[in-house]
């Protein structure tokens, strides 16, 4: 679907606010000199998620068994071309021994344009577990998004898919004593079933099985 070979600079933010929380990125995608058909040499994505708090904005605590809190949680999506998405549905923080944190938010996906993927669900846990290692840690984190679903409309057929996205990465920083949190070296993986919710068939491979090295920098 893409070309083999991708290298990406990644901006994100994250934070945590009075009536919720934020993550947002933006990756410039760079093709190694070879040309995606639709896309050129190079190419744009970007992601906005904010959540608001139900249990901050009634300033009560809605935690129960392994719900810590519930949220209202959205995502617009943005790529290059006619590419762009709304997503908005319930969320969740979980209380999960050892990790620092486990989020699971349930969308209702709707596209603008000619893309197909209008009202499938989209099932979207995050997580972040820390591993002690002599003196620094490894840091294992990311996220999966499963749409189950088929969305069949005049504009095409959008195919169930699954997005698995694991990063691995060792605190250089805190081992070198440059500052914990700062500096890291790792792998990212990207297994994409069904990759754009296309169906991988016949001719099509449209199954992305993807490894990356990892450089991340806090600041």
């Amino acid at each position: 679907v893409n070309p083999d070979i991708q290298q990406t600079i990644t901006f994100e933010h994250a934070n945590k606010w009075k009536y919720g929380d934020t993550f947002m990125f933006v990756d410039k995608i760079f093709y190694n000199g070879k040309a995606d058909a639709s896309k050129g040499v190079t190419t744009y994505y970007g992601e906005f998620s904010p959540r608001l708090s139900f249990g901050k904005i009634f300033d009560q605590k809605l935690a129960f068994g392994p719900i810590k809190d519930v949220l209202l949680a959205m995502t617009y999506e943005r790529g290059e071309g006619d590419n762009a998405a709304y997503l908005i549905g319930p969320g969740f923080d979980l209380d999960i021994p050892g990790f620092n944190y486990f989020t699971l938010n349930f969308y209702v996906r709707n596209t603008e344009g000619s893309r197909p993927g209008d009202n499938v669900w989209q099932i979207t846990p995050g997580w972040s577990y820390t591993i002690p290692v002599g003196r620094s840690d490894i840091l294992i984190d990311g996220y999966m998004d499963w749409v189950p679903d088929n969305d069949q409309t005049r504009r095409g057929t959008y195919h169930a898919n699954l997005h698995f996205n694991p990063q691995v990465k060792y605190d250089l920083g805190k081992a070198l004593n440059l500052g914990a949190k700062q500096l890291y070296v790792g792998f990212e993986y990207s297994y994409w079933k069904d990759k754009y919710g296309i169906d991988s068939r016949g001719n099509l491979e449209s199954n992305q099985s993807v490894a990356s090295a990892l450089i991340k920098v806090h600041f």
